[in-house]
């Protein structure tokens, strides 16, 4: 089975390279590249030639993953700012993914939560960024897409530490291009509205709680109320756009900020 047929394969869908970008010959890094929007990009990024590692904090996911793309597995927690210098830096594409949820009224927000999210969404991209950006330098090119999401531009109740981290993260994409720029290096975020994922899962399963509605009035009345398009975005699709900003027509796109909200920002 070829890498593309396998990743077409895992995704469940026939999501290829074909016309959008030749990446044979480079380093891919995706974090939490086990599972949701990781898993879609790392399988996106293979079937385009490229050498990919997947680094999730779940070692089993991570090494399914991997297999299945002909990639390289690796467990990281990246709450940890040890583990980093674990990873490889001599990469090409970064793509900073990995994330966690929590919804709580900010008056009753656990401190400790608000600092774990903004260590994992922050400061391990940080960390990343500033472990492979000599290698890109010195080969005159390099990608850091950034997942943020509609919550790096807008803000919603109960998501304190989410809303904070994205912000952050779109502000270090920016400084990043700017750095980036002479090097041959772009950088962007991608800002997906509710995808798909078993971590928007869990947050239907949350905000129920907290609103004590249903599941499907959540959806509904709670997350896609904004969205001009009542859909739930999928992984794919994000994939897709990370794709096409590694390809050879997006060179002069850095510093970005791309709306995958399905309408909510014109609304």
């Amino acid at each position: 089975m070829t890498r593309e047929s396998a990743s077409s394969q895992l995704l469940g869908s026939t999501v290829t390279a074909t016309g959008v970008a030749n990446l044979s010959g480079r380093a891919a890094l995706v974090t939490g590249g086990g599972s949701g929007i990781g898993l879609a990009c790392a399988a996106a990024l293979a079937a385009a030639g490229a050498d990919v590692h997947v680094v999730d904090l779940d070692a089993e996911k991570a090494k399914t993953v991997a297999d299945a793309i002909g990639g390289v597995a690796h467990t990281a927690d990246l709450a940890d700012p040890d583990v980093i210098d674990t990873l490889p830096s001599d990469i090409d594409i970064l793509v900073n993914n990995a994330g966690l949820q929590h919804v709580a009224a900010l008056h009753e927000f656990p401190p400790d939560r608000f600092a774990l999210m903004q260590q994992v969404m922050v400061t391990a991209p940080f960390l990343l960024i500033r472990r492979v950006l000599p290698h890109m330098y010195a080969g005159g090119w390099g990608r850091v897409i950034n997942m943020s999401s509609v919550h790096g531009l807008r803000a919603s109740a109960f998501k304190s530490a989410y809303v904070t981290a994205k912000h952050a993260l779109e502000g270090l994409s920016k400084v990043t291009a700017v750095e980036g720029a002479p090097h041959g290096v772009t950088s962007n975020c991608v800002n997906p509205g509710y995808v798909r994922t078993p971590l928007v899962e869990g947050q239907i399963k949350d905000q129920a709680a907290a609103h004590g509605i249903s599941p499907g009035d959540v959806l509904s009345d709670v997350l896609l109320t904004r969205a001009p398009v009542k859909r739930l975005l999928e992984a794919e699709e994000v994939a897709a756009a990370a794709l096409w900003l590694c390809g050879p027509h997006t060179s002069y796109i850095t510093g970005a900020s791309l709306p995958m909200d399905g309408g909510w920002g014109a609304s």
